[in-house]
């Protein structure tokens, strides 16, 4: 196998912006309006692909189409199954983890998701755990993470009623470089001005909660789901987990720091310097998600793969041999399925 690169899928929601384009150079055909995401790597089974996301086929399922190499036209499912024996991580016969490019023109509508006692007992729901690493945000720029100790469901449920929401909810400043862990059951937004690279659990459940009276496309208020979110908020202020311990490694040429650890993924930002060459010494798959240089990797058998900043590739288990070599300073966001990283 070799590194794998995939078609973006851009979604139109109504708190996007420009800076898929400005910002990563993301082909978003001038005119598109606003994109708030970019689908970079994803492979969502049947029926969990919600009505307002493109690109998905009539059976609810989503998976991102390669664009390079021999696979170039197959879909992420087709290749992971076959690659996989038809099952991987956990029994999953779909890739475990999803990566998008977010872009907030505005706030994005106070959301939670669901929990895995709550997907388990809703067949129509899937868990979703994420992660935020900040890419660039205009001064002032924040997001919303979880409650204020004081606030109990009583109190929520009357800011509510009244409108008053913000109030109740922990705003905390963000600027580049800055990566937040969301477990589900936590209550959140993306702050206007902020492009962020998110990785999360394979699903596309999203209960609004709160839309800052903001009117949709169609000049009607946007659809709310006050029930369901009710019911998977973590009222406890467990919310305030970071997503485990950091750690920070540093050579000549490599710089690596451990970013998040959960069940469901580790997050590492890695940094290599110009000219610096190595093998890729991975037993598993591993996302890179770049954020800034240029590079590329050679992997015998099948020639080189360059990528740059924007760029998300899937580095499948089982290439020997392969190296990677920076053309310029690069930077990368890795991710890796479960705690340690690797894939069962």
């Amino acid at each position: 196998m070799y590194p794998l690169k995939f078609k973006p899928v851009f979604q139109k929601r109504v708190w996007g912006g420009t800076r898929l384009r400005s910002l990563l150079g993301k082909a978003v055909e001038a005119g598109a309006g606003a994109i708030g995401e970019s689908w970079e790597l994803a492979d969502l089974p049947p029926a969990t692909v919600g009505v307002d996301s493109a690109g998905a086929a009539p059976d609810g399922s989503f998976s991102s189409v390669i664009t390079n190499g021999p696979a170039a036209g197959r879909t992420l499912a087709d290749v992971w199954r076959s690659q996989n024996g038809g099952a991987q991580a956990a029994g999953a016969d779909h890739f475990p983890l999803l990566v998008k490019f977010l872009d907030a023109g505005q706030d994005l509508s106070l959301q939670v998701h669901p929990s895995a006692s709550y997907a388990a007992a809703h067949p129509g729901a899937h868990l979703k755990s994420e992660a935020w690493y900040v890419l660039h945000a205009e001064p002032g720029a924040k997001i919303y993470k979880g409650l204020k100790p004081t606030v109990t469901r009583e109190v929520f449920e009357a800011g509510l009623r009244s409108g008053e929401v913000a109030p109740l909810l922990n705003a905390l400043p963000v600027r580049a470089g800055d990566c937040h862990y969301l477990p589900s059951g936590t209550i959140h937004a993306l702050g206007a001005g902020i492009l962020a690279a998110e990785v999360q659990t394979p699903s596309d459940t999203t209960f609004r909660v709160f839309d800052w009276n903001r009117l949709g496309p169609d000049g009607k208020p946007r659809k709310l789901h006050v029930a369901e979110a009710l019911e998977c908020i973590d009222f406890s202020q467990a919310t305030a987990d970071a997503g485990g311990p950091r750690s920070h490694l540093a050579s000549v040429w490599t710089t690596v720091t451990r970013l998040v650890t959960c069940e469901h993924f580790t997050l590492e930002r890695v940094r290599m310097v110009q000219g610096y060459e190595a093998e890729i010494p991975y037993s598993e798959a591993v996302v890179w998600i770049l954020l800034e240089g240029q590079g590329v990797i050679h992997t015998p058998g099948h020639g080189p793969t360059a990528f740059a900043k924007g760029d998300t590739l899937l580095l499948p288990a089982g290439m020997n041999g392969a190296k990677v070599k920076m053309v310029t300073d690069c930077a990368w966001i890795e991710a890796r399925v479960g705690p340690g990283g690797r894939i069962e």
